[in-house]
């Protein structure tokens, strides 16, 4: 049978454990997104050259072209200055976001009854709000003869404050996106 400073110390182990656990789920949920669709009725083995139609942003940085092209190219497909077989239109967004974090202290002995009267709790906590800003970029591929969009990509993660580590990791969500270009059965 535990006493109840084995019980103490056992509550005290976990409480940290599962702060932790929290914590690993809440960055894991604030890590880099991508998406991407397609038209499932385009021969996407019939495009070879792309231009671009439109960039739409605020920092010409969010959209750095050679990003876009190296897997492209890579893709076997060649860009010429107007008049492609698809037209690229890229747009940058950023919203800014909202979180809580709950910090608990003075945990005691738990649920029951404390020394010297009174029913003890798990004390006292303390909630902040944070708020953090993320960035999406979203890359459109259309047809440029019907004008109908023939593939998506987007990818969205949490801005720094460091403009180098923002250009790394939109580099890095851009190839994401075209790991999916063609689609699976599409080449």
């Amino acid at each position: 049978m535990f006493t109840i400073r084995e019980k103490h110390m056992n509550v005290r182990r976990t409480i940290p454990a599962l702060f932790g656990l929290a914590l690993l789920f809440a960055s894991a949920s604030l890590a880099q997104q991508v998406k991407t669709d397609y038209d499932r009725s385009a021969d996407l083995s019939r495009y070879k050259t792309y231009s671009w139609e439109s960039v739409q942003t605020k920092d010409a940085l969010w959209v750095d072209k050679a990003a876009v092209h190296s897997p492209l190219a890579a893709k076997g497909l060649t860009p010429v200055e107007s008049g492609g077989d698809i037209s690229i239109v890229a747009l940058e967004m950023s919203q800014d976001h909202q979180t809580l974090n709950t910090f608990y202290d003075n945990f005691g002995g738990g649920w029951g009854w404390r020394r010297g009267g009174g029913f003890g709790g798990f004390g006292t906590s303390t909630t902040t709000e944070d708020t953090y800003k993320v960035g999406t970029l979203v890359v459109d591929l259309f047809d440029a003869n019907s004008k109908q969009l023939i593939w998506r990509g987007s990818s969205s993660d949490t801005l720094s404050n460091k403009s180098d580590k923002n250009i790394k990791n939109l580099d890095k969500g851009v190839q994401k996106m075209f790991d999916h270009f063609p689609p699976d059965g599409k080449k």
